[in-house]
Parts: structure tokens; C-alpha cells; sequence
């Protein structure tokens, strides 16, 4: 039987090559607004950043997630991504 392909998408921050399970999208949508993307189909400018409270500081440090979406970040955004992290680690 033919195996499943496991679709991959590489972390804005490290550069890494995950599966798409183990990292988390952000989108920028047309309006300009960033969301956390859970269904991983949202429309609009997608990035994605591993699942990983490291990651997410070097992120914020970097301005990485600023650089791919070329829109300011808010604060909350993170704070939302950081949530998430906590929540699937638990």
C-alpha cells in the first residue's frame, strides 16, 4: 500500500522543515489584520512558526514574522501564539 505524503513547511525563525501538524500559521489577510490560522486554509499571506516558546521569543526578537507578512506584528498576536503553545505543550 502506498503511503501518505506528509505535507512540509518550513519555520520563518529556523528555517527547519516540519510537518505542517507541528507548526502553527499566521496569516495576514487582505485588510492588513494577522490572525492565528488553526484550520490551516485561512485566505491571505501565510507564515508559519514552530510550535516552540524559544522559537516564538527569537521571533519576537528577529522581527522574522513582521519581515515575511511586511506588516507590524501587535503585541497580543503574540501573546495569543504564546497561549497556543502553552496549550498544546500541556
Amino acid at each position: 500500500m502506498k503511503q501518505k505524503k506528509i505535507p512540509l513547511r518550513s519555520c520563518v525563525v529556523t528555517r527547519e522543515r516540519l510537518p505542517k501538524q507541528e507548526l502553527l500559521r499566521v496569516v495576514r489577510t487582505k485588510e492588513g489584520e494577522v490572525k492565528i490560522d488553526d484550520s490551516g486554509k485561512m485566505n491571505g499571506r501565510g507564515a508559519y512558526i514552530k510550535k516552540d516558546l524559544a522559537v516564538l521569543e527569537k521571533a519576537k526578537k528577529t522581527h522574522a514574522l513582521a519581515r515575511c507578512l511586511e506588516v507590524e506584528i501587535p503585541e497580543s498576536v503574540y501573546e495569543e501564539i504564546e497561549n497556543m503553545i502553552k496549550k498544546e505543550t500541556e
